[in-house]
């Protein structure tokens, strides 16, 4: 079905956006997936070519957009890449951007933005925690008011761009006794004494990601290192999260089309019993209901899409985007897997690579079961 969301601006920063993954992930896939993590140079040429900086103000070195689509655009054409490029890249542009924008004193902008734009400063958000999961209301991580300075003491987990980040937005509880309406956000520099990282995780899908557990003894940080109002980080947070979970459902989607098309061409050419595999009733039935499916899911992802252009997302049809995406992304690639057969198991097949990628897509920015749950609040249940 032919999509209605895009102009030919979008288009053409498209193309610019395949050129840049066809010269930089592509030939660099396997090294990515060695190192466990995607390296700083392709991080400064991602800055280098506005990627970024997208929704953040040209005076701190950005692209000014101000429309949400370009964000679509980069999301969908990293995840076609590589699901581990989108998160990593989304978790700068799609996620930490809002934060440093929309929240920050002019100090601060001028202080982060210019290198957030270019790639020097890499971030991260510290939301999740060994004990909490996605009950983000529970979090132990705590900041004790010392002065004019907070002393932090926790541990998160979970945390992409762990390892790497040079700032790390860090939600902490400030006042133990009002539950989620005592946390606030604390932006926690590199090299800050008391800051440190522990182990790279060893994840199942997504090896180019570079995920972290990171810790926080006597953590000093001034008070000017708050991320918007002292006590109303879970508010923030709770803002903030319609644009995350929209961006992983576009994610989502984009990459479970690329892996679709890539086994529609194999059951074209795959024979077997004399013929294609395609054309074999049960796989030709199969296809054409994995194709529907997309295609629907599609539709209710672009419907959200410009929804949250004009500022009308809500968050009850962001938890609908983000659970159905990922249920029907890994439905999809489940079977793409069982089409390829023995070959679907195999690491050099990206459609087993997709197949454990894509797994993690029902458990992060909230589970689905999470979101099961927001919906049917929704619905006075």
């Amino acid at each position: 079905m032919q999509r209605s969301l895009f102009t030919p601006d979008h288009d053409a920063f498209r193309a610019s956006v395949r050129e840049f993954v066809a010269r930089q992930l592509t030939p660099n896939e396997d090294t990515f997936i060695e190192q466990r993590c995607i390296d700083r140079g392709t991080w400064l040429t991602a800055g280098s070519n506005g990627f970024l900086g997208l929704q953040v103000p040209e005076e701190y070195g950005g692209s000014a957009a101000d429309d949400y689509r370009f964000n679509v655009v980069l999301g969908e054409e990293l995840a076609r890449s590589s699901a581990a490029a989108a998160s990593s890249f989304g978790i700068q542009f799609d996620v930490v951007a809002p934060y440093l924008t929309s929240l920050t004193t002019e100090e601060q902008k001028r202080r982060w933005l210019p290198k957030f734009c270019t790639g020097e400063i890499i971030t991260a958000i510290a939301m999740t925690e060994p004990s909490g999961g996605s009950d983000l209301a529970a979090l132990k991580t705590t900041a004790v008011k010392d002065g004019e300075s907070y002393i932090i003491n926790g541990s998160k987990t979970f945390v992409t761009n762990g390892i790497q980040a040079d700032l790390v937005i860090v939600a902490a509880r400030t006042a133990p006794d009002r539950g989620a309406k005592g946390i606030t956000l604390f932006a926690v520099e590199a090299g800050t004494p008391g800051f440190s990282r522990g182990r790279k995780l060893d994840k199942v899908g997504q090896p180019e990601s570079d995920t972290a557990e990171l810790f926080f003894e006597d953590v000093r940080v001034e008070s000017a290192s708050i991320i918007g109002d002292v006590n109303r980080g879970f508010i923030h947070m709770m803002t903030m999260l319609p644009q995350e979970r929209i961006s992983g459902a576009v994610a989502n989607l984009a990459h479970t089309r690329r892996i679709l098309d890539d086994t529609l061409a194999y059951a074209r050419e795959r024979r077997a019993f004399g013929q294609p595999i395609g054309s074999l009733q049960w796989n030709k039935f199969l296809l054409a209901e994995l194709v529907t499916k997309l295609d629907v899911a599609q539709a209710f992802v672009d419907n959200c899409v410009a929804a949250h252009l004009c500022g009308e997302l809500s968050g009850v049809d962001a938890a609908k985007a983000k659970w159905s995406s990922s249920s029907v992304q890994n439905e999809i690639l489940d079977h793409c897997v069982q089409i390829h057969g023995g070959y679907g198991y195999m690491n050099e097949y990206r459609a087993a690579r997709a197949w454990k990628d894509a797994r993690v897509t029902k458990i992060w920015a909230g589970s689905n079961e999470i979101m099961r749950e927001v919906i049917g609040r929704d619905l006075g249940l």
